[in-house]
Order: structure tokens, then C-alpha cells, then sequence
């Protein structure tokens, strides 16, 4: 069969987080850019959003199922746990991350990525309207990898994939850096696994052109 096709823009932390789940499994992958609510997204995802997957014949959409797909065609280590506590308990995270954590955090993100205030630049409103969500979500997360170092159990899983991209976002803002560093245990968690290969590998390019990406990373 051919190789796992990708479809979306790299900065897209949902497509990173497809990615980042090939790489930790060893499977092959092609990426193919496509802006979201473009002809080209609308072909895969009846909403036009990004990140969908092409194998063979098999098309999915949504990174959830995208990611499970891939854990569970493919060998390598398992990135959702067999046992049904564990499962469970990596499925809750991805959910508090794909509902909560992620909006929340892009929210913020998007006020210095495409910015809305005078002369073109970020709108401190926006932004401190943003800060206590994003606040709220690092101590969430600070205090579930205390214990392990994991979002979920003892090892590296699923779950893990979801909160690095956007925290590599967060770290490269003012208020999100100095946010992210107060965590000290999340911020031990980040800098332990943005080490990982997978993360390494798929460090995006920068944003050049802005409008053409304002949906990517939301």
C-alpha cells in the first residue's frame, strides 16, 4: 500500500500532531500543504478543516481518527495503551485538549500570529481577554504530568502528542513563555520531550503568508 498522505499546512498543530504520531511509530508519510476551506480541504473534510489522510483507498478526517488509524494499522510501540483504564485515560486527555486546552490556548496564540490592533499590531484587549484561559489550562496540565511525567500513565502515549505544539507556540510569546516557565513541572515536561525525534522532525516553516493561514493553528 502506498505511503500515509497528510493534508493540511505544517503549522497546524492538529497536522503536527498526525505527524508527530508517524514519526513516534516509524510509518513513512508525504505531507501535502493545503489551506484549510480550500477546494482542495473541502474534497476530504466536509468542513474544509485540516489536517485529513489518504491511504490507499482509505480517507479519514479529524486527527483523532487519523491518529488512532495509524496506531492501530501499523507496528511500533502503542501510543493508546491496550488496557482499558489507561485507553480510557488517554482518550480523556485528547478530549480536554481538542475541547478546552487547544481553543484556549489559540486563542492567545492568534492574537500575536494575526494581528487585529491598531497599525497592524497585537490587540492588547484580545490578548488579556485570552490570558486567563490559557492560565487556567497550564495549571491543568502542570498538575497532571506531576506525578509521571505523561499526561496519562507512565509512558509516552497519544495523549502527549496534543498539548507540545501549541505549548512550542505558547514558549515563543512574552506572556506564554513566562506562563509556561511558572509551570515548573509542565515546563520540565515540554523541554524533556520537545527532545523527541518526532517533535524535532516536524518543526514547522515560518508563517509567510498570514491570510492564507489564519485557520491553520485553530
Amino acid at each position: 500500500m502506498a505511503d500515509i498522505e497528510i493534508v493540511g499546512l505544517p503549522q497546524s498543530a492538529y497536522v503536527r500532531v498526525v505527524r508527530m504520531a508517524c514519526e513516534e511509530k516509524g510509518v513513512p508519510y508525504k505531507l501535502r500543504p493545503v489551506v484549510p476551506r480550500s477546494a482542495d480541504a473541502m474534497e476530504l473534510h466536509p468542513f474544509g478543516k485540516i489536517p485529513s489522510m489518504r491511504h490507499g483507498d482509505i480517507t479519514l478526517f479529524e486527527s483523532k481518527a487519523i491518529t488512532t488509524y495509524i496506531d492501530r494499522m501499523f507496528g511500533g510501540p502503542r501510543l493508546i495503551p491496550d488496557d482499558t483504564v489507561s485507553a480510557a485515560t488517554v482518550e480523556q486527555w485528547i478530549s480536554a485538549c481538542t475541547t478546552t486546552i487547544l481553543p484556549a490556548m489559540s486563542r492567545y496564540v492568534q492574537c500575536y500570529f494575526f494581528p487585529k490592533g491598531p497599525g497592524g499590531q497585537p490587540d492588547r484587549d484580545a490578548i488579556e481577554a485570552a490570558l486567563p484561559g490559557v492560565l487556567q489550562c497550564l495549571t491543568v496540565l502542570d498538575r497532571a504530568v506531576a506525578a509521571t511525567g505523561y499526561l496519562a500513565g507512565r509512558q509516552f502515549t497519544l495523549a502527549d502528542l496534543y498539548p507540545l505544539p501549541v505549548l512550542a507556540y505558547l514558549r515563543a510569546l512574552p506572556e506564554g513563555c513566562a506562563a509556561v516557565e511558572r509551570e515548573k513541572n509542565l515546563n520540565s515536561y515540554f523541554e524533556t520531550h520537545s527532545q523527541r525525534a518526532s517533535f524535532r522532525n516536524t518543526v514547522p516553516p515560518p508563517l509567510q503568508d498570514l491570510e492564507r493561514v489564519r485557520a491553520a493553528i485553530s
